[in-house]
Parts: C-alpha cells; structure tokens; sequence
C-alpha cells in the first residue's frame, strides 16, 4: 500500500463517517473529495470501495443501539421457588425489525443502478434537497408531530419511508436526508424519522456491499492485499468517526431543525458549480 494513497483512504473515510447520518450525501461528498484527491485504483474497485466503507458506518449504529435492535433477552423468572435466567423474544423488536424490512423493499431498486459520477450532478442535487429541507422545516415550523417514537411508527407509515429511499439513487440526495424528509411529511418527529433512518441503513447498506463485492468477485476475481488493506482502514474509519456523527445528529435533532444542513448543501453545491463554470470561462 502506498502511503499518500493511505492517507486519501482515511479522507474518505472521514467523510463517509460523518456525511453517511448527516443529510448532507455521504456518496455526493465522496464522489466531489475523490475528484480533488482521486484514487490511485481501478473503476470498479472505486465503486466496490464507496459501498463497502459504509459497513463500518453501519456497525457503528448496531454498537449504539445494540439493545434496542437486539431481540433475544436475558430475563429472570421464579420457578419453583428458584430464580433462573431464561432466554425470551421481545415482540416490540421483532414488530420494528419488520418495519425496517418493510421500508427496505423499494431499495431493492437502487442496488442494481450505477452512480453517475458527475459532480454537476451532485451539486444541483445538493441544492435542490437543500431547499427542500428549508421548505419542509418552514411549513412544520411549531409543528406537533403524531409520531413522537419509533414505536409508533406504522408500517405503512414505514413503507412511504423507504420509497423516499429511491431518491437516493441520484448522488448528492442523501439516502438518510431523503427518509428523513419524507418522515417528516408524513408526521414523524425529527428524533423518530432520524433514528429509524439508522435502522433501516443496516439491511439496506449490507445488502447493497455484499452485491457489490459479489459482482467484483465474479467479474474480477479476488481483491488484492492492497485493496483488502484500502477495504478495511476505510471501514474502521467511517466505524470511529460515526460513532461521534451518530450521537451528535440525535443530540441535535433533539432542540433544532434540519434548516441548517440545508443551507449547507445550497452553499457546497453553489462553491461546487462555480468550481465547474468559472474555469470555462476563464479558459
């Protein structure tokens, strides 16, 4: 492994730790570093890579909320006058994770659609969403949600979720902007549309890496010691610095709105399109 493409692997990294549970497109910033400070690796490595890192995002959210997505139980029961600890299913789980699989069907569709890898397309996408978000958090400014918890959310309440999932396709959407904004249109609180987003990342996001490296393995054969290397620093990476995005975004979501991420993504994606136009005309 070479040391500077190291280091643009532990960027990468960053970003898809922090942008992956901010609604700001974690593939959109991805897609804009690796045009600043390309990687030294084939296409279809490329494209395997921004997949896969997300498992380490993933399993950040599996960490911190571990007990509330894990339905086997140790309970204490009497019986015949002894105490034992017996193992039991908790149906409230059980009830979500079907939620979550509910949601992730219409995300069957974007696993088998490339990426346009064009910046102009993230940015009128960043600013497109960007205004949306203002827009939605404008109307529901003051705005009493019906559904104030994960527990409360319906499964066809769940299902509109995850067709929001499908705007995702475009980079510079947001898969976790895109759930939370039609979360938020069909009456889930910011906390409950931004925590079910978490949930609902984990089958979708294994599903589509697991896809994706089956497809590389069958077209290309094994990854090289490099790329398992690249694979697995980018995972540990995005794992570390979720930890922190994850708690920041449910600490925040708590007393603000999505406005400000909004303005945001207007902001990147104006400086994105000015990085595209201004040199034409210059040249």
């Amino acid at each position: 492994m070479e040391f500077i493409e190291v280091l643009k692997i532990i960027l990468l990294g960053i970003v898809e730790g922090i942008t992956e549970w901010l609604p700001v497109s974690s593939t959109g910033h991805m897609i804009l570093v690796d045009k600043l400070f390309p990687m030294n690796v084939s296409p279809e490595f490329k494209e395997v890579f921004l997949y896969f890192i997300q498992l380490g995002a993933i399993l950040a959210v599996v960490v911190l909320f571990f007990k509330k997505l894990f339905p086997w139980k140790r309970e204490e029961q009497t019986l015949n006058g002894a105490i034992a600890k017996k193992t039991v299913l908790d149906k409230g789980i059980l009830n979500l994770w079907g939620k979550v699989l509910i949601a992730c069907v219409p995300a069957v569709v974007g696993v088998f659609v490339g990426l346009p890898d064009n910046p102009l397309v993230v940015a009128i996408a960043l600013i497109f969403y960007g205004v949306a978000f203002i827009v939605v958090e404008q109307i529901n400014r003051d705005k009493t949600f019906a559904v104030q918890s994960t527990d409360d959310i319906s499964y066809k309440q769940a299902f509109i979720i995850g067709l929001f999932q499908l705007l995702a396709i475009i980079p510079g959407t947001s898969r976790s902007g895109a759930t939370i904004l039609g979360a938020l249109l069909i009456g889930i609180s910011r906390p409950a549309g931004a925590e079910f987003t978490f949930y609902l990342a984990i089958p979708v996001m294994v599903g589509a890496s697991g896809i994706k490296i089956l497809q590389f393995l069958l077209d290309y054969g094994m990854f090289s010691g490099a790329e398992i290397g690249y694979l697995l620093i980018g995972a540990a990476v995005a794992f570390a610095v979720s930890m922190v995005a994850i708690k920041f975004l449910m600490n925040f979501v708590k007393k603000h709105d999505f406005k400000v991420f909004g303005w945001y993504r207007i902001a990147l994606g104006v400086i994105v399109i000015a990085a595209i136009v201004i040199p034409s005309f210059i040249g």
